[in-house]
């Protein structure tokens, strides 16, 4: 974390849960990191969740079934903590092993998926919340490295042909359809990997929101390794 935060001034890092939670996003700060060195197998987690679709839910009774070594037992204690952590303070957290996600092919000139990097958006006051536990971690990027897409003339020219509809109703489309979310990275952007066992709260854009909201992505998997992440 030391070298990240001698290199954004985006990222405030904390030293337990409950800053975490409680510390205010303020200034350029739209991401609050928990860094933790987690002890645990959690890729025996992994290789114990049988995972037909491309990503499953693991709940907590079907943690307490798997039969672990010392050390699964040990990553399966953690999970089981962080998400009693976070059910305790009112969020509503999900444990998914993924094996990708679903790829969006609507608009292949524009891709709305979770692999472009984006923004949230709530009607009411909330954050993101997430930890990767196993496989690769998601990315943040500073606002300034990036472009809204639909402010990037030849995608606007491109969408407008889309919405052939009148103009007043030309933002309520983009909306509507989430293109407002997603962002362009710049030729010399620097994406932030979030790492592993670090639990992050991002800012997201909603109507009280003091700052920007923060820019991510999730990463490209590697074939053969499911990831492990907790989100709310």
């Amino acid at each position: 974390m030391t070298d990240i935060l001698s290199t954004t001034n985006q990222i405030h890092g904390v030293t337990n849960f409950q800053d975490l939670l409680s510390t205010p996003f303020k200034g350029a700060v739209n991401a609050i990191c928990w860094q933790r060195e987690l002890v645990g197998d959690f890729a025996e987690i992994v290789e114990k969740v049988v995972v037909n679709e491309n990503m499953v839910v693991l709940g907590q009774e079907e943690l307490h079934a798997l039969e672990l070594s010392d050390q699964g037992q040990r990553a399966r204690e953690i999970l089981l903590n962080d998400l009693s952590m976070l059910e305790e303070q009112g969020n509503a957290p999900t444990l998914n092993v993924i094996k990708c996600y679903d790829r969006d092919d609507s608009y292949p000139f524009f891709p709305t998926d979770v692999y472009s990097f984006h923004v949230d958006r709530s009607p009411v006051p909330a954050d993101t919340i997430l930890c990767t536990y196993h496989g690769e971690s998601s990315d943040i990027l500073p606002n300034a490295q990036a472009t809204q897409k639909v402010l990037i003339p030849e995608i606007r020219d491109t969408l407008r042909k889309l919405y052939d509809g009148p103009e007043e109703g030309f933002n309520a489309f983009l909306e509507e359809y989430f293109f407002d979310l997603h962002y362009q990275a710049k030729p010399d952007a620097r994406p932030i990997s979030l790492g592993l066992g670090h639990i992050w709260r991002l800012a997201i854009d909603h109507p009280e929101s003091q700052v920007l909201p923060c820019l991510h992505r999730a990463p490209k998997e590697k074939r053969g390794e499911n990831r492990l992440l907790l989100i709310c």
